[in-house]
């Protein structure tokens, strides 16, 4: 623990920390137990090498859900995580909570209420050349506010392949911990929409004739293939300073 210490930041970020004793008798999450999985790693290395697992987690010991926990294997942000130990806390006292499952943005439904975020969005874009980071980000986060939902749902940005290196996207994805794809005009081209709004000369540069919208849908798509889901269109093309802006939402 001395030795890791200085590198711990938050129960948000911080990675699963196990210790095994040195007769491998006993496998001990003392690091992140829920949000980072150190619990459910340390009981399957018990398994494997037929040891004793030593969880201290109240919530488990008590055999109560956590909700940090859930929320990781649902694959939702916790928006609130101050929220986490009040809940955990009333949940041992078996009392009532409040969990809000959303993308969108709402009033505090609850008197106490732990906001979980899933991550069930797909920005598409596409925007002139070389445009500045900030400006990018700015846009966008208007663009969701406006929308009426959380960036902490985005799951992916998306835009065509020629954009791959477009400083504002990587720094965006980056910055935001979520997926950034690019797709050919070819595979953008492959699908349609009545809805889609389409312009000859985003046609004759790029070889697709709508870049946000196509990219966040075909994103969705092929991200979902294989558990069937639907993916629709939640706010259609915006265009501010030379920047496109799509939102698909998948259900």
């Amino acid at each position: 623990m001395r030795a890791i210490a200085p590198f711990l930041k938050s129960k948000l970020t911080d990675p699963a920390v196990i210790v095994i004793d040195e007769k491998a008798k006993f496998v001990i999450p003392i690091l992140s137990g829920h949000i980072g999985g150190a619990n459910e790693l340390a009981r399957k290395i018990a398994g494997i090498i037929h040891a004793q697992t030593v969880i201290t987690t109240a919530t488990d010991l008590n055999n109560i859900i956590a909700v940090d926990e859930w929320a990781v294997k649902n694959n939702c942000v916790i928006e609130n995580p101050e929220m986490i130990k009040k809940i955990s806390g009333t949940l041992l006292n078996n009392q009532s909570i409040g969990i809000a499952v959303t993308e969108k943005l709402q009033e505090t439904p609850f008197e106490a209420t732990l906001f979980l975020r899933p991550k069930n969005l797909i920005l598409g874009a596409g925007c002139k050349k070389n445009i500045s980071p900030e400006e990018f980000e700015n846009t966008v986060l208007k663009f969701l506010e406006g929308a009426g939902v959380s960036e902490l749902s985005l799951y992916a940005l998306a835009s065509i392949d020629l954009k791959s290196n477009e400083r504002a996207f990587l720094e965006f994805a980056d910055k935001h911990r979520i997926l950034f794809l690019t797709f050919t005009a070819k595979e953008l081209m492959s699908i349609e929409r009545e809805y889609f709004s389409k312009s000859e000369k985003v046609l004759e540069i790029t070889g697709a004739d709508n870049i946000c919208e196509r990219a966040a849908i075909f994103c969705g798509e092929k991200l979902t293939n294989k558990n069937k889901k639907n993916v629709v269109l939640l706010r259609s093309k915006f265009i501010f300073n030379g920047i496109t802006l799509a939102l698909a939402r998948i259900y």
